[in-house]
Order: structure tokens, then sequence, then C-alpha cells
């Protein structure tokens, strides 16, 4: 059939001119990858490295057919069909080699044949590949120079690359077959824990988030925020506070949650007066925090839990106080804003209503609530996900049904065959539209999972991890507070190439011995503040995507755009910080000690927000904005007469600020009480 017969589609995700038969076969591959990983996560679990070999296999099919080797935006050509082919059948023998052949690569295990060694080379590019099309092309760099530096050293493929690197930094050099046995036929390479968590956990609350998407609730949530704050000083924006909580918690993508949620805030935040790149800033910020957000975090939660080995719910606990400081602190941030320029709300009748927004949507509630009630019975998190899913596909089927039984007839639709099979045909082409987005969102996190897991296999062969943490003990002194520094640093840099997660990864394999071993900090809190840190590069110029991506729809200049970010993403540096001085707000304690704990960190992070702005009640000079400084270094000091110290001096000052604004507003002489 030729290619005029079927005219080219563009296809959402992948932004490339696709004939019409690609796109049938990217929805068949979408809807069975997710048909499978709903069956092995509800019905049959399979083994492990069964479930990792074919989510990947899949995975990496879509990202061949979604993304064409010359770019989005070119067509693929006889050449581009060509390579494509090539690497769709190297997906296939990545994953097919060892469902058909894992009993006896077992038997075999460290004695590999000449035809397993074929076949990992032809993985391990193959997955090189699909991290270039689906994450970019910095994941790909990074993963073939872990590669390299395999190869580095005296008994290795590359003995002279050895002799140029670092003392601290050179090994022994392995061979091509101990390199492709610890990536492709181990546990520790790219089927290794960040894919395994990938292949389970993380498909199937993303799966979850694609069907809020694809049923409305990510409307429902919007409007639940409006009608809850939009009568507020600078009320569009503290919803965007609001709804980028709800919907980036559960979408894995602090970008998808900015093109989502920002569409409708950003326009309004405008229209009320904040300016283009603050509106932008402000989503971006709200939106990167959705991924230190309980339950999903981004996928970060069902990793931490698996690398420190805490059950999921506990990392999810300990994670509700932080984030909800986070936001605390963009929150006020946007209202200090509203305060400096005289905003107000919007009027009453341009709102939506809680009560008719209830109404509407609050089926959208229920799988929520069992997500949540499931968890709190301690269920695997891959089973709630899959109970998640199918209690959000039967209210949807639910609510349709009711309305074809009980609203259409009111409306003048009588029930008939026809009509029947129109809504069934509608519900289907619902059903397969949730199943295919939940497989396109999932295929870069995968990605960057397996080529994560490269990374993650080559330090534990080399030892690197153990070299990275006498490095960083060599650099700080022994000083905590230049350590944490340098992490920040490194993950910004990391982050400029990577996607947070696989940031995440890298950066906890090389510091986390450093962090816990050397420096004493608690295994869960060092996780929890190399994962934080890591989200940074969404909102730190010069590669802020996130702002970017507000600063496309605000029509701003995205570094200014990317500099409001960073400015109201600040509780991204400072409340790590806080969990590492202040351990007991996450491990637990006395409830008097976690309430100063509590308490104190929203004052510190509050004068903080109103430091940075200059405003409060009224203009800020520089001498209470340098005392707050400073109080705020002395509140995450671990000493209580500090502590107090620095309490003390931000509430003179903000009371200072609070005496400055009364007398503005009642000047002595004018007769106010």
């Amino acid at each position: 059939m030729s290619e005029s017969a079927n005219p080219p589609v563009t296809v959402p995700g992948g932004s490339a001119i696709q004939p019409r038969p690609i796109l049938w076969l990217i929805t068949l591959v979408a809807v069975g990858l997710s048909l499978f990983q709903l069956y092995s996560a509800g019905i049959q679990p399979l083994g492990l490295f069964y479930q990792r070999s074919i989510h990947l296999m899949l995975i990496m099919m879509l990202a061949f057919l979604i993304f064409p080797v010359f770019g989005p935006h070119r067509k693929r050509g006889v050449l581009g069909w060509a390579i494509d082919a090539i690497f769709f059948a190297g997906a296939l023998i990545t994953g097919g080699y060892l469902v058909f052949y894992l009993d006896e690569i077992i038997r075999r295990a460290g004695f590999w044949s000449q035809t397993d060694i074929i076949v990992g080379c032809i993985a391990t590019i193959t997955v090189l590949e699909a991290s270039r099309r689906a994450v970019g092309l910095g994941m790909t760099i990074i993963g073939a120079l872990a590669i390299v530096y395999a190869f580095a050293g005296p008994r290795g493929e590359l003995p002279w690359l050895g002799e140029w690197l670092p003392g601290i930094l050179g090994h022994r050099g392995y061979n091509i077959d101990r390199v492709v046995g610890q990536l492709y036929l181990g546990q520790e390479g790219i089927f290794g824990l960040p894919l395994g968590v990938a292949a389970t956990y993380i498909f199937v609350f993303v799966l979850f988030g694609a069907f809020l998407e694809s049923t409305g609730a990510g409307k429902f949530f919007i409007d639940m925020a409006y009608a809850a704050t939009g009568r507020q000083r600078g009320g569009p924006a503290k919803a965007a506070v609001i709804a980028s909580a709800g919907m980036g918690s559960i979408s894995g993508s602090a970008i998808a949650n900015v093109v989502t949620t920002g569409a409708f805030t950003i326009p309004l935040m405008k229209r009320l007066g904040y300016k283009p790149h603050q509106a932008g800033g402000i989503e971006a910020a709200a939106s990167t925090g959705g991924q230190i957000m309980p339950p999903l975090m981004g996928a970060g939660a069902f990793l931490i839990a698996e690398y420190t080995n805490t059950p999921y719910l506990d990392v999810v606990k300990v994670s509700i106080l932080p984030a909800i400081m986070y936001f605390a602190t963009v929150y006020l941030f946007v209202h200090i804003i509203a305060l400096k320029q005289g905003m107000q709300g919007l009027p009453r009748s341009e709102l939506p209503q809680m009560r008719d927004v209830m109404r509407e949507g609050w089926h959208f509630l229920l799988p929520l609530a069992v997500l949540v009630w499931l968890l709190a019975m301690h269920m695997s998190p891959m089973r709630v996900g899959f109970y998640a899913v199918i209690t959000m596909v039967a209210v949807a089927a639910l609510r349709y049904a009711i309305w074809f039984l009980f609203v259409a007839p009111q409306q003048g639709q009588p029930v008939t065959l026809a009509s029947t099979g129109r809504v069934v045909w509608a519900g289907v082409v619902k059903l397969v539209e949730g199943l295919e987005l939940g497989a396109r969102n999932a295929v870069a996190v995968s990605m960057a999972c397996a080529v994560a897991g490269i990374i993650v296999g080559v330090v534990g062969l080399t030892g690197l991890g153990l070299k990275f943490s006498a490095m960083m003990m060599a650099f700080s002194g022994g000083n905590i507070v230049l350590a944490l520094v340098m992490v920040l640093l490194a993950s910004l840099i990391l982050g400029m190439g990577l996607p947070v997660t696989a940031s995440y990864i890298v950066l906890i394999v090389l510091v986390g011995p450093a962090l816990t071993a050397e420096f004493g900090i608690p295994l869960l809190i060092a996780h929890l503040v190399v994962f934080w840190y890591s989200q940074d590069s969404n909102v730190t110029p010069p590669i802020a995507l996130a702002g970017f991506a507000g600063a496309a729809i605000a029509g701003s200049k995205p570094m200014a755009t990317g500099v409001q970010a960073w400015k109201f993403a600040k509780g991204l540096y400072l409340i790590p910080v806080f969990m590492v001085f202040n351990p007991e707000i996450i491990m637990g304690g006395p409830l008097h000690v976690l309430a100063w704990n509590g308490v104190i960190a929203i004052l510190a992070l509050g004068a903080f927000a109103a430091a940075l702005e200059g405003y409060l009640f009224t203009r800020m000079s520089w001498l209470p904005r340098i005392a707050i400084a400073a109080a705020i270094v002395a509140v995450f000091y671990p000493s209580f007469l500090v502590e107090a110290a620095g309490v003390a001096v931000m509430i003179v000052a903000i009371g200072a600020n609070w005496l400055a604004s009364r007398r503005e507003t009642h000047p002595a002489g004018s007769g106010a009480v």
C-alpha cells in the first residue's frame, strides 16, 4: 500500500509525521505494553528477568516507532526506515533472547557463550540509541562514556586510555566479555534496580495518571483549586500552586505539569497583574514541587524505597511535611508579590463554585481514596496501582452509563440500539486512549532508567562510587555544608543533560556512600537530599526546562522566566539542609521537638521569602533583610540556643515590618486607634 493512500499524521508526544499504518502499530504496541503491565501487576506476577526484559523490549519498540532516527521534524526516507527497522529488530532481540534462553543463560552464569556476548552488544547499543531518541543526547553520552571508562585500564580493551586517567580514577580495566556480562547478563546493569522499579511500580502509576488525564480529572483538580483560592489576592497563582501539587504528584514530569496546568493558570495570572516571566516562573516552581509531593513523587518514592530497603508507605509519610513546607514557601512568594503589586482576586462570577465542581467531578476522588486506603493496608504498591487503575476505569464507565441511561433521555436523546453502540464505542476509544497515553508517558522514564542501569553497573564494576566518596572528603575537608554544596553543584550539572530520575540514580550511587558513611547522615535522609537537589535542574538557568516550558506559554523570555522559577523554588535548597541538621523532623522524635522544628522551619521559609522579595506587610529595607538572612542560618544550626536566637531576630524583623505598615496605614495624628 502506498504512502499516498495513507496520509501522514502528526503523532502527539513524538511530534513526528507518521504514516497511518505506523500510528496503528504504535497504538497496538502501546496498548499491548499497558495490558502486559496490568496483567503482571494484578493477575500473574512474573520473574525478575521476564518482567524487565519484556518491558524494555516493548518500550524500545515504542521509542523507535515514535521517534524517527533523524529527528521528529524530518521524514524518515528509505535510509531512515532501514535504520529504524534494524533497531526495531534489535529491541526484539534484546528482550526475546532473555525470555527464550533464560534458563540456559543462568546455568552457564559467568561462562558466557559467544552468542551471549554478541546479543549483549546489540542490546547495549540498542538501549543507548533508544535513549538518545526518547531522553536526549546527554544521557546517551554519559552512558557511552561509562562503558569507555570500564574498558580503560591495563587489562581492558583500551589500555592506552587508562594512562590518561588521574590516579584516583584509575582501575585495572575490563574486557568486552566482562563488561557485557555485567551490563546485559547480570542484575546490576541494564536490567538492574532502576529498570526494575520502572517496569513494576512506576509504570502502573504512570498509567493511573494517564487515565486521570484522559477522563478529565486534570480539569477537575484545577477547577477545585480555583474555587478554593480564586477570590484571594493573587488567586490564580495560588490556584496554580495547589493544582500543581495535586497533578504533579501523579504526572511524573515537571514539564508535563507545566504544560497541562499552566495552560489554564498562566493566562489568568497575567490577566490579574503578574508579569509574564513571573507567571511562567511561578508555574514552573510549583510544577517542580509536584515531583517531591507524595504519593508518586515523580517515581522517586519507589526508587528511594528500593534503594534504602524502606517500606514505600514510610517514604511517603516522611516526605509529606517537607513537601508541604516547599509549597508553603512558593505560596508565600505568590502572596507577597500579590500584596506588593496591589493585586486583588477574581470576581465570584468568573470562578467555578466548589459545589458545582464537586457535583460534576466527585467521582475522581474515589480512585485516589482507594489508592490511599490500600497503601494504608500495606498492600504492595504495584498491586495498589493495579486496583487504582481498575477503579478509575470502573468509575469512568459508571459515569458514562449514568449519563446515557438517565441524563441523555431527559435531554431528548432516547436510548436506542444505535445510540448504545455509539456510547459503547466511545467508551472503548477512551479506554484505548488511556492505555496508549500511559505507555507513551512511560517511554522516557523507562529508557532513562535503562541507561542509568548501565552507569550503575559500571560504577559497581570499577569501584567508582568509593573513589568519588574519597574525592568528596578531600575537597570538602570533612565539612558537611561544603559537601552538600558539592552535591548541589553536581546535581545541577548532571541535570543539564539528564532527567531528574536518572540524575538522582547516578548521584546517589556516586555520593551516597560518602554522605552516609563519612558524614553520618541517615540513609533515608541522604537519599531525600540527593533526590531534592536533583529537581533543581528544572528551574535553574542556563538549562531550566520547566522554566522554559512556562516561558513558552507565558510568552516571556526564557532566561528571565528561569530566573524567576529559580527564585520561587529556593525551598529546594533550604529544606534539605534543614533535614540534614534536624533529622528528627524526618526520622521521628518527641512531639515537642517535632512541633518546634516544624514551626521554626515554616517561619524561616516565610521570612526567607519576605527577605528575598523585600516586602511583607510593607517594603523592607536592607538592614532587616540582612538580619533575616543571618537568622535563617542560625535557625538551621543544630543548637537550641542558636535556633532560639535566630527565631527571635526573625520575629523582631517581621514585627517591625508590621508596625511600619500600620504607621503607613494610620499616620500619627490621623485619629486612628
